[in-house]
């Protein structure tokens, strides 16, 4: 038995509906998926738990401009992302990747700070265990 696991936005979602254009057709379906997968553990698996149809719109709505918004920040900036090295310098040269003004990190996720506090408006990611 495969369980499938269905990403927040569809790649017609994200080239009809958003308007995007970073992720090439071939790497669309993927990074859906990986940004989708990224918001549930950001979200510690509420939507899951609760089902995506069973959220109001305006979370609905805000999960699936934030899959669209991490998938590409994911595409555009992969190589920094895999990289293991939290910093290094080279001649003088230096690069650093992990939580900055512009970068939240957590759970081995980077998202940009503005798309994780639209994330935060869904009131899913408190760390507090929420009763339903």
């Amino acid at each position: 038995m495969t369980l499938s696991y269905d990403p927040y936005v569809t790649p017609e979602y994200y080239r009809e509906i958003y308007k995007g254009s970073v992720i090439p057709e071939e790497n669309l379906e993927k990074a859906l998926r990986q940004a989708s997968r990224h918001i549930d553990s950001l979200t510690y698996n509420r939507i899951v738990g609760r089902g995506f149809l069973n959220l109001t719109d305006f979370q609905q709505e805000l999960i699936r401009e934030v899959t669209c918004r991490q998938a590409e920040f994911e595409y555009e900036n992969a190589d920094e992302i895999d990289t293991i090295l939290q910093s290094y310098s080279i001649n003088g040269v230096s690069a650093q990747f992990g939580s900055s003004w512009n970068v939240f990190t957590d759970k081995g996720i980077a998202m940009r700070r503005d798309v994780y506090a639209t994330l935060c408006q869904t009131g899913l990611c408190c760390r507090l265990a929420v009763r339903t």
